[in-house]
C-alpha cells in the first residue's frame, strides 16, 4: 500500500512479473472516501515472459495505491511470486532538486526521468553521470555500486558439453567456462580448464530420423520410419505412427531451445541453460545458483486417431512422457510447465529434492499449438558465487505422440480400403478394431470399449465395468441413471434420473494466515448425459479484467465432478466472485454397484453415519486421469446414494465427518448423497392390501403403502376395488336352520338308542335269575319268560336296580376264554358264587 497526494491528475506506472495463474494479484486506487476505483484494469494478467509494464491515470487529491495477491495451495503446490519494481507517480508537487541517482545505477544527463543500471564488470557512486571500469584482478555483476575481487578458478567453473558431428562421423567431449566468468585461471590453486577428450563414434540418430552424409540427422519422409540409422518404407497394410521420441543428445534439436532466466531479477540471459551430454541432457552452470535453467520444447499441433476425433468425450490428443534424475544436495527445484497457443505456462508437476530415474506423463486433452517447458533451480537463496553447481537435473528421454508433421518410429497395421491401385490403409470406424491377419474392422462387443491408440484384435475392446454400458461407438461407459440390486428377499430397481442436473457443494469456510475466507466448491453431475460430463469448474482470475461481451481465455474443465476454489464477491471486493485452481476429481466412470470396493478403489462405510433402514448404498466410483506426485494412480471419487424419504429432491450431498473437504489424503474423495430419489422404485412389495366388512352386499378392497414408506416413482397405488358378498343376516339364518336340523337328528338318536339300551336290561335281568341253576345247566323256562303270543314290548321286571357305576363296571369285567363276558352270579340257596 502507498498513499500519495496529487496537485493535479497524473498517472502512476510500475513493472510486474506474475508468472503464477494460481496466484489472484490485483491493483486499485482508493480515493479519499476509500472508494475504489470503477477501473477494470485491476485484475492484472500473468506475464508472457519477463516483465510487464502498467499503467493507470490518478485523479486529483489523496490516492491510495494497493497491490494484493492472493495465493491458495489447494494441492501443496508453492506458488511463485509477484514481483513489482520501477514504480513511477506523476502529479506529484514540484520539487526544487532531483534526487541522485543510487550507488550502482548513472544518469548521462541531469535532469533525467530515470537512472540506468551499470553493467557487469562496472561500478558507479551516488549521483554519477557514468560507470567506472572494474580492475582486470576484480569483477561486478550488473548494477553493483562496487567490485569484488576475482576468486580462483574451481571445478565449479566450468562444465562439458559434446561437440556436434564433423564430416567423419565423430564427437569430441568439451569444457566450457560458465558464463560469465569470474574467476581467474592465473590465480594460486586456480583450476585450468580441462582438455577436450579424445573423438569417439557419434551416437545414432534419433528415431524416425536418418544420418546424411555430412553426420547431420534429417527426419524420414511420410510413409516410412526409421530405428536412427536408415529410413524403411512402412509394409503393405500398415501406416507411420507420428511423433518425435528424443533419447540420443548430441545436437539439441531443432523445435527445442535453452536459456536462462534470472532468479533475482527475472530477466532472460543469452546463456545456454542445458547442455548436451550424449545420452542425457543436464543443466549447465548459470550466472547464479538460484537462476532458472530453461528448456523449452514447441509442438505446432497434433494429428490424433480418427476414432479419438470422432468421440468428443475422450480429452486424450496425445502424451509426452519423459525419463529424469535429479541430483541435489540443497533445496533444488524441477518445474515442468505446459503453454497453450503461446499463452503463459502454466505449472503441471514440481519435484523438490534429489529425485531418482523415474518416467512422468502428461496426457494432452487439446488439439493446439503447445510449449512443453523445464525450469531447474538450484537453490530459491541468493548468494555470491557458485556453490551447487554440482547439482544438476538429467533428461534421458522425451516421447510425445501424434504430432503433426512428426516422424515415425514404426509403423503399425492399418485397415485396409480396396482401390483401383491395391489396398490403402483407411481409418476404422469409431468402435471397430483391426484384425491383424486380414486388416478388416470389426465393431467391438456390446458393452465394451475400445482402446483408441491400440485398436488391434478383439482384446483391445476392453468390458465395461458393472451398472454400466458403452456408447454407440464404444469410447466410453456410462450409467443411464438406472439400476437394479437383485438379493434372495427381493429386487431393487432404481431410477436417479431426478439427481442427474448438475449439484453443487461447499465446504466450510477457510481462512488464509490474513483472515481471507474462501471455500472449496464441488460440482456433481452423477450419470451426465449419455457419458457427456456435465460438470464444468473455471478458473476466472485472469478473466476478471476483461469487459463483458469480449471474449477471454480462461481455464475450465468439465468432468463428473469437479472442484475449486472460491474467493465470495464481498471478500474481493468486485462484481463476481474469483473462481480459482480448477480440479477435475472424476473423468470416468469405473462402475456403479452396491459393494463397497471396485478396481482398487475403496469405499469405507465408517466414513459416514450407518445405513439404518436396511436398503443397501448404491456406489458411483469415478477415477480422473491427472496424476500428480502424491496421487500416482489418479485420484478417485465415490458418491454413496443413499435411500432417505425424509430428504425431497434433490436431497443433500454430506463430506466425511472425520476427512475436511471430502478427502483425507488428497487423493481419494468420498461423498454420501441421502434423497428421497435415491429409494429404489415402488412395486407390489412395498404396499398391501385392507379389505373392509361386508355393507350391503358391498365390500371395498383399498391398497396402502407400507409404513415408513420406503419406495419411490415406479408403480401407482391400485384402484379401490369393489366385490358383492353375502351379508351377516344371510349367513345367520343358514346357521340356525344348520342348528335346528342337528338338534332334530340328535333326538331321534338318542331314542332309538334308549330303546336298544332297554333291550339289553331285559336279558341281563334274565340271566340274573336263571343263576341259581348248579354245575351251569341251563334252567327251564320260567313263566315270566316270553310266552307264546307275548310282546317282547311288554314292561320288564328287574330283579334289582343297578346304578350307572355298575353298568360301566360291568362292561370291565374280564371276558372269558371263550369269547364271553364273566358275570358273577348268586343261587338262589345262597351258595357261593359262579361265574357264566
Amino acid at each position: 500500500m502507498y498513499a500519495v497526494s496529487l496537485k493535479q491528475s497524473g498517472t502512476v506506472s510500475f513493472e510486474y512479473y506474475y508468472p503464477d495463474s494460481t496466484i489472484i494479484f490485483e491493483f486499485f486506487v482508493q480515493n479519499d472516501q476509500c472508494q475504489p476505483n470503477a477501473d477494470d484494469s485491476r485484475w492484472m494478467k500473468t506475464t508472457e515472459k519477463g516483465w510487464e509494464l502498467h499503467s493507470v491515470e490518478l485523479n486529483r487529491g489523496n490516492n491510495v495505491l494497493y497491490w494484493r495477491t492472493t495465493a491458495f495451495s489447494v494441492w501443496s503446490k508453492v506458488s511463485k511470486p509477484v514481483l513489482v519494481r520501477n514504480i513511477a507517480i506523476t502529479g506529484v508537487a514540484y520539487t526544487s532538486e532531483c534526487f541522485p541517482c543510487k550507488p550502482g545505477t548513472y544518469a548521462a544527463k541531469q535532469g533525467s526521468s530515470s537512472c540506468e543500471l551499470c553493467p557487469a564488470n562496472t561500478y558507479s557512486n551516488k549521483g554519477e553521470t557514468s560507470c567506472h571500469q572494474c580492475d582486470p584482478d576484480k569483477y561486478s555483476e550488473k548494477g553493483s555500486s562496487s567490485c569484488k575481487v576475482r576468486p580462483a578458478c574451481t571445478d565449479k567453473d566450468y562444465f562439458y558439453t559434446h561437440t556436434a558431428c564433423d564430416a567423419n562421423g565423430e564427437t569430441q567431449l568439451m569444457y566450457k567456462w560458465a558464463k560469465p566468468k569470474i574467476c581467474g585461471e592465473d590465480l594460486k590453486g586456480a583450476v585450468k580448464l580441462p582438455a577436450s577428450g579424445t573423438k569417439t563414434r557419434c551416437p545414432p540418430c534419433n528415431p524416425g530420423f536418418f544420418k546424411t552424409n555430412s553426420s547431420t540427422c534429417e527426419p524420414c519422409p511420410y510413409g516410412s520410419y526409421s530405428n536412427g540409422s536408415d529410413c524403411t518404407h512402412c509394409p503393405a497394410g500398415t501406416e507411420p505412427i507420428l511423433g518425435f521420441e528424443y533419447k540420443w543428445w548430441n545436437t539439441l534439436p531443432t523445435n527445442m531451445e535453452t536459456t536462462v532466466l534470472s532468479g533475482i531479477n527475472f530477466e532472460y540471459k543469452s546463456m545456454t541453460g542445458w547442455e548436451v551430454a550424449g545420452d542425457h541432457i543436464y543443466t549447465a552452470v548459470g550466472d547464479s545458483d538460484n537462476d532458472f535453467m530453461i528448456l523449452t520444447l514447441a509442438v505446432p499441433g497434433f494429428r490424433p486417431p480418427q476414432s479419438v476425433i470422432a468421440d468428443t468425450e475422450n480429452k486424450e490428443v496425445a502424451r509426452i512422457t519423459f525419463v529424469f534424475e535429479t541430483i541435489c544436495s540443497v533445496n533444488c527445484e524441477l518445474y515442468f510447465m505446459v503453454g497453450v497457443n503461446s499463452r503463459a505456462n502454466t505449472p503441471v508437476e514440481t519435484w523438490k529434492g534429489s529425485k531418482g530415474k523415474q518416467s512422468y506423463t502428461y496426457t494432452i486433452e487439446e488439439n493446439a499449438t503447445m510449449s512443453f517447458t523445464w525450469a531447474f533451480q538450484r537453490t530459491t537463496f541468493h548468494e555470491a558465487g557458485r556453490k551447487y553447481t554440482n547439482d544438476v537435473a538429467k533428461i534421458y528421454s522425451i516421447n510425445i505422440t501424434n504430432v503433426m508433421d512428426g516422424v515415425a518410429s514404426y509403423c503399425h497395421p492399418c485397415a485396409l480400403e480396396a482401390s483401383d491401385t491395391g489396398s490403402s490403409c483407411t481409418s476404422c470406424p469409431a468402435g471397430y478394431y483391426i484384425d491383424r491377419d486380414s486388416g478388416i474392422c470389426h465393431s467391438c462387443p456390446p458393452n465394451t470399449i475400445l482402446k483408441a491408440h491400440q485398436p488391434y484384435g478383439v482384446q483391445a475392446c476392453m468390458p465395461c465395468g458393472p451398472g454400466t454400458k458403452s456408447n454407440k461407438i464404444h469410447s466410453l461407459c456410462y450409467n443411464d441413471c438406472t439400476f437394479s440390486h437383485i438379493t434372495p428377499a427381493r429386487t431393487f430397481d432404481y431410477n436417479f434420473s431426478a439427481l442427474a442436473n448438475t449439484v453443487t457443494l461447499a465446504g466450510g469456510p477457510s481462512f488464509t494466515s490474513k483472515g481471507l475466507r474462501y471455500f472449496h466448491h464441488f460440482t456433481f453431475s452423477l450419470c451426465g448425459n449419455q457419458g457427456k460430463k456435465m460438470s464444468t469448474c473455471t478458473d476466472n482470475v485472469t478473466d476478471l479484467r476483461i469487459p463483458e461481451g469480449e471474449s477471454g481465455f480462461s481455464k475450465s474443465i468439465t468432468a463428473y465432478i469437479c472442484q475449486a476454489v472460491i474467493i465470495p464477491s464481498e471478500v474481493t471486493g468486485y462484481k463476481a466472485g474469483v473462481s480459482s485452481q480448477p480440479v477435475s476429481l472424476a473423468d470416468r466412470l469405473i462402475g456403479v454397484t452396491t459393494d463397497m470396493t471396485l478396481d482398487g478403489i475403496i469405499s469405507p462405510a465408517e466414513l459416514f453415519h450407518p445405513e439404518s433402514l436396511g436398503i443397501p448404498d448404491v456406489i458411483f466410483f469415478y477415477r480422473s486421469n491427472d496424476v500428480t506426485q502424491s496421487c500416482s494412480s489418479g485420484r478417485s471419487t465415490t458418491i454413496r446414494i443413499r435411500c432417505n424419504p425424509l430428504k425431497t429432491v434433490p436431497g443433500s450431498i454430506l463430506m466425511p465427518h472425520t476427512c475436511s473437504d471430502g478427502t483425507c489424503d488428497g487423493c481419494n474423495f468420498h461423498f454420501l448423497w441421502e434423497s428421497m430419489a435415491a429409494c429404489p422404485l415402488c412395486s407390489v412389495a412395498d404396499y398391501h392390501a385392507i379389505i373392509s366388512s361386508c355393507v350391503a352386499g358391498v365390500q371395498k378392497t383399498a391398497y396402502v403403502w407400507r409404513e415408513p414408506k420406503l419406495c419411490s416413482g415406479g408403480i401407482s397405488l391400485p384402484e379401490q376395488r369393489v366385490t358383492i358378498c353375502k351379508t351377516i343376516d344371510f349367513w345367520l339364518k343358514v346357521g340356525i336352520s344348520a342348528g335346528t336340523c342337528t338338534a332334530i337328528l340328535l333326538t331321534v338318536l338318542t331314542c332309538y338308542f334308549w330303546k336298544k339300551n332297554q333291550k339289553l336290561e331285559y336279558k341281563y335281568s334274565k340271566l340274573v335269575m336263571n343263576a341259581t341253576l348248579k354245575d351251569c345247566d341251563l334252567p327251564a323256562a320260567d313263566s315270566c319268560a316270553i310266552m307264546e303270543g307275548e310282546d317282547v314290548e311288554d314292561d320288564l321286571i328287574f330283579a334289582s336296580k343297578r346304578s350307572l357305576f355298575g353298568k360301566i363296571k360291568s362292561f370291565t369285567s374280564k371276558r372269558t376264554p371263550d369269547g364271553f363276558d364273566s358275570v358273577p352270579l348268586k343261587t338262589s340257596s345262597g351258595g357261593p358264587d359262579m361265574d357264566l
